[in-house]
């Protein structure tokens, strides 16, 4: 798990080395992280950083997805770089077989027999994949589960 104080660290690292994107892309995690804990008050849990850096990449991503489509392709592969950057903070991501696995695990103890009990399951999965996937990709294989 990743802390603030490591994103800090990393910062400095970044500039003595001189590496531009990855100086303004730490500096961009930090603000988030700051405004996160200005508004809470207090100082962020572990888990709670980890889920500001994997809301980061979500956005990223969906900007990626954005540039690509409008065709601005140096913009989408800036934020492809920054996206790996911040990657770097996210605990290992889980296999589409893990994710499976843990789709058909999760079923049999909802006992869920259909589509209509997809909410349960997402309920109960969600909280064990935190930070390891994807909860587009967790849908994705759970629809698949129980179709």
């Amino acid at each position: 798990m990743i802390k603030k104080k490591d994103v800090q660290k990393d910062l400095k690292q970044a500039l003595k080395n001189g590496e531009d994107l990855k100086v303004s892309t730490l500096r961009m995690l930090l603000s988030a992280l700051n405004n996160k804990e200005k508004k809470k008050q207090e100082e962020l849990t572990e888990e709670e950083v980890t889920e500001i850096v994997s809301s980061e990449v979500k956005n990223r991503r969906e900007s990626i997805e954005e540039f690509e489509d409008g065709g601005r392709e140096e913009k989408a592969k800036q934020e492809k770089k920054e996206m790996k950057i911040l990657q770097e903070y996210l605990p290992e991501q889980l296999s589409d077989q893990e994710i499976e696995d843990l789709a058909e695990e999760t079923i049999e103890e909802v006992g869920a027999e259909g589509m209509q009990d997809m909410g349960q399951v997402m309920g109960k999965i969600m909280p064990k994949v935190k930070g390891k996937a994807s909860g587009e990709k967790v849908n994705q294989k759970v629809k698949e589960a129980l179709s």
